[in-house]
């Protein structure tokens, strides 16, 4: 044990990284590598076998674990429940008939796909994007750009996504302030993305073909009304939460606002497509639900021996003694493991306990936010570029693109984001110092 303690903190801490990248990428469930890598970095920094397992009891009845465990759990749910049964493809078939210009709605299918947190969900816009795309005489890496790159431009902010649920949590950042701030990123990512486009989209082949009826609103908008109760709901029921709880519950008002929404939002959906018992059983049951609950207690288990080891402690005192500059952790860091693991959860969960601690470590809490902000959108770019990425493989599949070649049209709208996200960075920096 002495000589593991004599080891510098940070490269112990990398060891657990590789540990916990490498089990990634062999597969293994991500609750065992968060878990795993938890334990070792409890044991390289000299915890007791029994206060390793207090500190891991004490993560797991945490009211925040509890929470964020249920709310992630409730989206999936929702967002099944919306596919299963055919809600959501209604809502792009209206869509469809609302905006009448195909090459518009080529770009807004996958994104509005995008609002929910579907696992693979670039599958589910696939064929649209491929009927309408085709029409236009796009090539099969343009299409596959397309339905990957506008399926990604919420996950900066929209509160349905648990990196950013996560994110939050962490940092203890309210989280309807941090989407207003981070909202514009959806923009500039919608910008950049259009640029690989812009010849392509410049003239309609099947042109406008006439005003849509009154009938496609109304079914439009009857379609999506689950989604937009759900966001409005639950900030409403947060923000009254927030000001009516006392302790310990006030620290848990967000959550219990959005859990109050997606419960109402899931039983509408089940209520308007008149799913049976059985049915609602079938969605509630799937096995991706007790995963996503170990996920998201597993990350915060991670977070928690992190503190109690004292390892953040002495990683951030480290780094401080190096005179690292800060902004360039916040972004190498996210967007390494991001670009390992393919996965948001992976570099949330594990770098963001880190650069939180160092953030109040160098004394510039008062910058949490944009610091975090200008995080997500890194480790994010690493999710994208990432070859592991989930939706990029069964994109890539179903159109039978090229790798390269999509890489070839991803390349300057990733360079564009990187660089608009770091300007609209110092931008709010400026305006908060």
């Amino acid at each position: 044990m002495s000589a593991l303690l004599a080891i510098p903190p940070l490269l112990r801490l990398l060891i657990a990284f590789i540990f916990m990248l490498v089990a990634i990428k062999k597969k293994a469930p991500l609750s065992y590598a968060f878990v795993g890598g938890a334990i070792l970095v409890g044991l390289m920094f000299g915890m007791s076998i029994p206060a390793l397992g207090l500190s891991m009891v004490y993560a797991l009845i945490d009211p925040k674990t509890l929470s964020l465990a249920v709310v992630v759990s409730l989206i999936l749910v929702f967002s099944n429940s919306l596919e299963s049964t055919g809600q959501m493809k209604r809502m792009l078939e209206s869509f469809k008939g609302l905006v009448r210009i195909p090459l518009l709605n080529l770009l807004i299918f996958p994104a509005l796909i995008g609002l929910l947190p579907m696992p693979g969900g670039a599958v589910f816009s696939a064929p649209m994007v491929r009927n309408i795309g085709k029409e236009q005489e796009f090539s099969d890496d343009q299409l596959s750009y397309i339905n990957y790159w506008f399926r990604h431009i919420w996950e900066y902010w929209w509160p349905l996504y648990p990196g950013v649920l996560l994110t939050t949590a962490l940092a203890n950042i309210d989280l309807w302030t941090f989407m207003i701030v981070s909202l514009p990123l959806s923009v500039v990512a919608t910008v950049v993305g259009y640029w690989p486009l812009r010849n392509a989209l410049g003239t309609d082949k099947a042109g406008d073909q006439g005003r849509p009826g009154q009938k496609h609103y109304r079914t439009f908008i009857m379609e999506l009304f689950p989604i937009l109760l759900v966001i409005v709901l639950g900030i409403g029921a947060g923000s009254l939460f927030s000001a009516i709880l006392d302790k310990p519950l006030v620290n848990i008002s967000k959550e219990l606002g959005l859990i109050l929404a997606l419960m109402m939002g899931i039983v509408l959906v089940w209520r308007k497509n008149k799913l049976t018992a059985r049915e609602r059983w079938g969605i509630m049951k799937e096995d991706a639900l007790r995963k996503i609950f170990l996920m998201i207690a597993s990350i915060l288990i991670f977070k928690g021996l992190l503190a109690d080891s004292g390892a953040v402690e002495q990683i951030s005192r480290e780094l401080l003694d190096w005179h690292i500059p800060l902004v360039p952790v916040v972004m190498f860091l996210p967007f390494l493991v991001g670009g390992v693991a393919g996965i948001t959860i992976a570099f949330v969960g594990t770098t963001f306990p880190i650069l939180v601690s160092l953030i109040q470590s160098s004394g510039q809490v008062e910058l949490m936010l944009p610091l975090m902000m200008l995080a997500i959108v890194c480790g994010f770019l690493g999710v994208l570029l990432s070859p592991l990425h989930l939706c990029l493989i069964l994109s890539n599949t179903y159109f039978n693109a090229n790798l390269n070649g999509v890489y070839k049209e991803m390349w300057v709208p990733a360079l564009g984001l990187f660089v608009g996200s770091g300007a609209y960075f110092l931008l709010i920096r400026a305006l908060m110092t």
